[in-house]
């Protein structure tokens, strides 16, 4: 009887292990499948734009050349006025909303409201482009941190009233972009832009008599 009491004692704690390992299987699974299901389904990589020699890097950095194409863009697009000023700041600062932080949006509607009762909008066309030969260079983008840069972009500007030009200048703006992963839908960059690090600087260049009316 003893030997029979044994076998059952023995296969009731086999089946106890056996029961021990199916919980914790069930536990592995369930917290993979949590893992997977969490996972992000998109991520946004920033390689460089020259890949001959390879590029190496983790997924959440950005290179810098993203960094200062990324400001250029964006502030290209918003000062971008192709028939009328009024209109076509306020409709910009709408559009690009989501490439700007909440207090750049305040400070840029701030300009636009201070342009508008100065009359410095109406019928005004306006054009920025980079200033040839001052394109993105490494010392044009400063890292501050992982997630914080400040972008050089040295811009001329064009203006015309109603056909006549009014103002043609070089300016250096300094920019701050900070990272954004918030909204892929409306902002597929993951960067913002949050306005300016200093006062921008009108720059002197060669031939230049000042161009602005």
């Amino acid at each position: 009887m003893s030997r029979y009491r044994h076998a059952l004692s023995a296969r009731d704690a086999h089946i106890l292990t056996l029961r021990g390992i199916i919980v914790a299987l069930l536990t592995v699974c369930l917290l993979m499948w949590w893992g997977w299901k969490s996972a992000p389904q998109h991520l946004t990589i920033h390689n460089p734009p020259d890949l001959r020699s390879g590029s190496t890097r983790e997924w959440w950095e950005v290179d810098p050349s993203s960094v200062y194409a990324f400001a250029f863009y964006v502030w290209q697009q918003i000062n971008r006025w192709p028939s009328n000023g009024e209109e076509d700041f306020r409709r910009n600062l709408n559009a690009y909303q989501h490439f700007l932080t909440p207090s750049c949006r305040i400070e840029l509607e701030r300009d636009y409201e201070g342009r508008r009762r100065r009359n410095e909008l109406r019928n005004r066309v306006r054009g920025i482009y980079e200033i040839p030969g001052r394109g993105f260079q490494q010392s044009a983008v400063k890292i501050q941190s992982r997630d914080n840069w400040v972008v050089t972009l040295d811009l001329a500007i064009d203006e015309q009233y109603r056909g006549t030009p009014v103002r043609d200048i070089y300016i250096r703006y300094p920019m701050r972009v900070v990272r954004a992963d918030v909204d892929p839908a409306r902002n597929p960059w993951g960067l913002q832009l949050d306005c300016f690090e200093e006062t921008p600087q009108r720059l002197a260049m060669p031939g230049d008599e000042g161009g602005e009316r």
